[in-house]
C-alpha cells in the first residue's frame, strides 16, 4: 500500500505539470493543497480509506469529491490517470489490463479491435454484449469485469446504460476539439514529450486547458498504438473533463464516411453529431477536407 508522502508526491506532480501547461491557478492550487493535507495526515491515507471509504476521504480539508476519487483509483491501482496523460505516458492497453480478468491479449484486442480507450468504453462494451465477443472473455468473467468498474468508477447506482443521455453536449466538446486543433495549427500550445512511440524524444505533442462554464478540459492528440498504426495522431483529439466520480474521457475524429463524411463527431455518439449538424447547417467550423 502506499505511504502518505508517496501519494503527497504524485500529486504535487500533477500540480507542477498542470502549472507548466497553462492550466487554471486553482486547479493547481487544489492538488497542491490536497498533496500537504495527505503528507501531514497522522495516519495512513489508506487505513482511513479502509475504514471509511471514500466518504472519508471526501470529509479530508481541501479534499473535494473529485480529488478523493483520484486517491481512491491510486489507493486501489497504484496508479494516478491524470499524471499518466499529463507527462504523456497513458497506455490504453496498460489501463485495460488492469481490470481484473483482463489480460494482456484481451486487452490489445479490446484496443485495436473494438476501439475501446477508457473503462467508461469498457463498461458500455460489458453491458451491451461486445466483451462476449472476445475470445476467453465468458459471461461470469464479464459479471466480475462490471462489478469491478463499478467500484473504480465509483458507481453508487447502476452502471450507465449506453444509451442513456450524456451529461455534455456534443456541441460542448466539438467546441473545445475546435480551439484546441486551431490552436495547436498555430503553434500557440505547451508541448511535452511523450515516452511512448517518440524515441527521439520530440515535444510533438500539444495541450490545451480550457473551461466551458464551470467545466475545465484537458486536450490532446491521441498517442495511442491505434492512433499511430493508422496514422490518426494528428486527427484524433482526447478531452477529458470533470465528471460524476472522477475524470470523464471521451475522442474526436474526423468522420469518413455517410452523411457525417468530413464533419469531426464525437466517437461513439454519431447519432447525436448527425442531430447537431442536421440542426446546424452552417457549422463549418467543424467540418475538415478529406
Amino acid at each position: 500500500m502506499l505511504l502518505n508522502d508517496q501519494i503527497a508526491r504524485r500529486l504535487d506532480e500533477v500540480a507542477s505539470l498542470l502549472n507548466e501547461q497553462g492550466a487554471s491557478f486553482y486547479r493547481v492550487q487544489a492538488y497542491r493543497r490536497a498533496a500537504g493535507t495527505v503528507r501531514h495526515l497522522p495516519t495512513p491515507v489508506s487505513d482511513l480509506f479502509e475504514r471509511q471509504g471514500i466518504d472519508g476521504l471526501r470529509e479530508l480539508p481541501g479534499i473535494g469529491d473529485h480529488l478523493a476519487t483520484a486517491i481512491r483509483i491510486l489507493l486501489l491501482t497504484g496508479r494516478l490517470p491524470i499524471l499518466e496523460r499529463l507527462r504523456g505516458e497513458a497506455d490504453p492497453v496498460e489501463l485495460l489490463m488492469s481490470v481484473p480478468g483482463i489480460g494482456q491479449v484481451q486487452a490489445a484486442r479490446l484496443h485495436h479491435d473494438l476501439g475501446i480507450d477508457t473503462l467508461e468504453e469498457l463498461e458500455a462494451a460489458a453491458n451491451d454484449g461486445r466483451l462476449e465477443e472476445i475470445s476467453g472473455l465468458g459471461q461470469k468473467t464479464v459479471a466480475g469485469i462490471i462489478d469491478s468498474l463499478a467500484t473504480r468508477l465509483g458507481r453508487v447506482r447502476e452502471p450507465v446504460a449506453p444509451s442513456a443521455p450524456a451529461e455534455v453536449p456534443v456541441e460542448e466538446l466539438l467546441d473545445v476539439d475546435r480551439e484546441y486543433r486551431e490552436l495547436a495549427e498555430a503553434g500557440t500550445l505547451r508541448r511535452i514529450t511523450p515516452r511512448r512511440f517518440n524515441p527521439a524524444r520530440e515535444p510533438w505533442l500539444p495541450v490545451l486547458h480550457t473551461f466551458r462554464g464551470a467545466r475545465e478540459y484537458t486536450a490532446m492528440f491521441s498517442n495511442t498504438a491505434r492512433a499511430h498504426k493508422l496514422g490518426k495522431t494528428r486527427d484524433w483529439v482526447i478531452l477529458y473533463h470533470d465528471g460524476k466520480g472522477g475524470d470523464r474521457q471521451c475522442t474526436v475524429i474526423t468522420s469518413h464516411q455517410g452523411s457525417l463524411k468530413g464533419k469531426r463527431i464525437v466517437r461513439g455518439r454519431e447519432a447525436e453529431c448527425e442531430r447537431y449538424y442536421a440542426g446546424r447547417p452552417d457549422a463549418t467550423r467543424h467540418t475538415v477536407a478529406v
